[in-house]
């Protein structure tokens, strides 16, 4: 599954955005290429959570292709638990692909 939250205006030149996220690496990243989005945004949060930062007009486009907009507070919940667990699957197969060197 794919997420979008809500937008916020963090002061960013191109307006008000927003955080794309996914249940797995993978999909996050053919589904941000859908969006025409270059694979060298994908950033890591703080937090730990791999995303793509979107603008107001992106975050439309993504709802349209099927994103879940996450506006509730469970839906965030569920947002922040997908993006972690996204995470830690990338820095487990990281681990054992060094692992295997």
């Amino acid at each position: 599954m794919v997420y979008v939250d809500r937008l916020v205006d963090y002061g960013w030149r191109l307006g008000p955005s927003c955080h794309l996220i996914a249940d797995t690496v993978e999909e996050l990243r053919a589904f941000a290429a859908r969006l025409g989005m270059r694979r060298s945004w994908l950033q890591t949060s703080k937090s730990g959570i791999l995303h793509f930062d979107l603008t107001a007009a992106r975050r439309g486009r993504a709802i349209r292709f099927g994103a879940k907009a996450c506006e509730t507070t469970e839906d965030l919940k569920a947002f922040v638990a997908a993006g972690r667990e996204c995470a830690r699957r990338v820095a487990e197969t990281r681990a054992n692909e060094e692992g295997g060197r």
